[in-house]
């Protein structure tokens, strides 16, 4: 069953069951659901988005527990019902990290947060426009590029795609390594070597500021490892089994917590360029752009859940806005 059919017939469940059982309610969550334990992996957009989302929380009247870790150990902490919540899933990038979970019922995908996403390698400007601009054009220039493809954090999901490149000897790139890094570790030597004229491939993602700050192009050619249209991504919502039936309060703020490429950029912008911490990039987001608030609390769902509320049923707008004034 593909995702767009496992969502129509979880609506389809969800409906059924609230013609027997009535809509669900913040105060139908029992007291396990007064803590939420969410997590993350070192990307600024999740980041930046998980961090809102706890201060969120807190405001409604939830403790939140908040972790970072690598990709692998989100998905199995999920699995293990460790943690309740994890916002960087990236399909189909992630499709192999996750598949197991997914078969054996242990994680739940409650929707996409983020549409039109990229996820795949890219070049400095100097080197595309002198003719690397596709996968297959790199091994020509290896001596440029020093052999070196430039990645992040280790154990995660792009490395280990760059990683079975490598071994798959695809494109030439079997004598190539992977120099992994923390993203802004890696963001800061691929912006040396532009200031410098010299050649980077590197792994590169929108939404984000690097889009902004590097002379930078993605390159064509990488549907085999990394999907099509360069690596074109949306990104998901995962919580641990039965999460948003035990919780639905914060089920369905899970559901509606979706963000526009626009809103993550502006996310990435002010904690890259304007040297925002996560939370205070949060803040100013929801300060300049208080709409996103209606979509975040809306009912949203077929017919099971009568919005999001406080944990004590008050109005959720009213409570993150009087916050944001204090």
């Amino acid at each position: 069953m593909n995702f767009k059919s496992l969502f129509a017939a979880g609506a389809l469940a969800l409906a059924s069951t609230a013609l027997v059982t009535g809509p669900a309610t913040a105060q139908d969550e029992g007291d396990s659901c007064g803590t939420v334990r969410l997590e993350q992996v070192n990307w600024t957009g999740v980041t930046a988005k998980t961090e809102t989302l706890a201060w969120v929380l807190q405001q409604l009247g939830y403790e939140t527990d908040l972790i970072t870790a690598s990709v692998p150990i989100m998905f199995n902490s999920l699995a293990k019902n460790e943690r309740d919540a994890f916002l960087g899933l990236w399909l189909p990038t992630q499709k192999s990290m996750i598949g197991k979970y997914m078969k054996e019922g242990s994680i739940d995908i409650v929707g996409a947060n983020l549409e039109g996403a990229k996820y795949t390698l890219a070049v400095t400007k100097n080197a595309y426009d002198a003719g690397v601009q596709s996968f297959s054009d790199l091994d020509e220039y290896k001596d440029k590029f020093n052999g070196t493809i430039y990645g992040i954090e280790a154990g995660n999901d792009g490395n280990q795609i760059i990683k079975e490149m490598i071994a798959d000897d695809a494109y030439g790139l079997g004598d190539w390594k992977l120099l992994p890094s923390s993203s802004a570790g890696m963001l800061t030597q691929v912006k040396k070597d532009a200031r410098q004229d010299k050649w980077a491939v590197f792994l590169g993602w929108e939404p984000h500021p690097m889009n902004l700050n590097i002379d930078m192009a993605y390159l064509s050619g990488g549907a085999d490892y990394w999907g099509p249209n360069k690596g074109g991504a949306t990104v998901y919502t995962a919580v641990r089994s039965g999460y948003t039936w035990e919780c639905p309060n914060v089920g369905q703020l899970l559901t509606n917590y979706t963000f526009t490429l626009d809103e993550q950029n502006l996310l990435g912008k002010y904690v890259i360029n304007e040297e925002m911490d996560y939370l205070e990039a949060g803040k100013k987001l929801i300060q300049e752009k208080p709409e996103i608030l209606d979509r975040w609390f809306d009912r949203g769902g077929p017919l099971v859940f009568t919005g999001v509320k406080t944990r004590d049923g008050g109005d959720p707008k009213k409570a993150v806005m009087s916050a944001l004034e204090g």
